[in-house]
């Protein structure tokens, strides 16, 4: 539970920045592909936080919260929304399918993938730049993102539902301590909700994300702790690795101090050093 400081900190930066915070929205008029009824857990959503006018950059990036695909963590991702809008940033927060609701993949990444279609396919109507498209995770969430980075697809151009047309590659990524393999340094109760506790080995490699870079993956900015014991730190260096053989611009922070889960930790230099990334890449002013 958030204390009553850090409340009053959130609501007055929405209320600084003049952010518009929209209902959730269904990512499917109908069911989920896979859904398994029709209750809340069982309907993703994208909330939409949007950036005062005078500071809207016309950049936008979906938020994939944490909770080892087990629950969402809210600060990882309103809090997020909220900072990017400070910055002028569009925020998508997606509420995707939980392996603890029942789910495995490829639900998840089916999620995130319509996320993306849909922040491109509704990009005039909140007024973000269809070519200007990021994700951005957390922990687990860092995985779903660090997915989505590795396994798009350039959308299904006849397709009847226009917003499947569209690509679901985002133009960069932001992994925050993140989990990226389901090998050696995984986490273990991520792995187990997100492809279960008997997964074969050919879809451990495949969600293995640091083994499906391509030339073609976004650039992306890591940033993790050696201190992390809930996900190691080798998830963020292999994958800088082997972006850095594939070719693919990224940067890669690695601190010293800092437990797991410490979202924007109250000045933590890792939003610095991404806002000047971010601004390299053209998403900030």
């Amino acid at each position: 539970m958030k204390t009553f400081a850090a409340l009053f900190a959130t609501l007055a930066l929405a209320s600084v920045v003049g952010a518009q915070t929209k209902d959730p929205i269904p990512l499917w008029p109908n069911d989920a592909p896979g859904a398994l009824g029709k209750s809340e857990k069982d309907v993703p959503t994208l909330t939409p936080y949007l950036p005062d006018a005078a500071l809207a950059t016309g950049a936008a990036i979906v938020i994939c919260p944490g909770g080892g695909y087990g629950g969402l963590a809210g600060h990882e991702g309103k809090d997020y929304a909220l900072w990017l809008n400070e910055h002028g940033v569009a925020g998508f927060v997606l509420k995707y399918r939980l392996g603890s609701a029942g789910y495995r993949h490829p639900r998840m990444l089916e999620d995130a993938a319509r996320a993306i279609r849909l922040v491109r396919a509704k990009a005039a109507d909140w007024k973000v730049d269809s070519n200007r498209i990021g994700v951005m995770g957390s922990s687990a969430g860092g995985h779903l993102a660090s997915t989505i980075l590795t396994h798009f697809d350039a959308g299904k151009p006849d397709a009847e539902d226009l917003v499947e047309r569209q690509s679901s590659r985002p133009d960069l990524g932001i992994l925050c301590y993140a989990v990226i393999t389901m090998g050696k340094f995984t986490h273990q109760g991520s792995k187990n909700n997100l492809l279960g506790k008997e997964a074969a080995p050919d879809l451990i490699e495949l969600l293995s994300n640091e083994l499906q870079v391509t030339p073609k993956t976004p650039p992306t900015f890591l940033w993790h702790t050696v201190e992390d014991t809930a996900v190691p730190v080798e998830n963020s260096l292999n994958f800088a690795a082997s972006l850095r053989k594939a070719g693919v611009p990224f940067d890669l922070h690695i601190y010293q101090k800092g437990r797991h889960g410490i979202g924007l930790a109250n000045g933590h230099p890792w939003t610095k050093d991404c806002l000047f990334w971010l601004k390299e890449q053209g998403f900030v002013k």
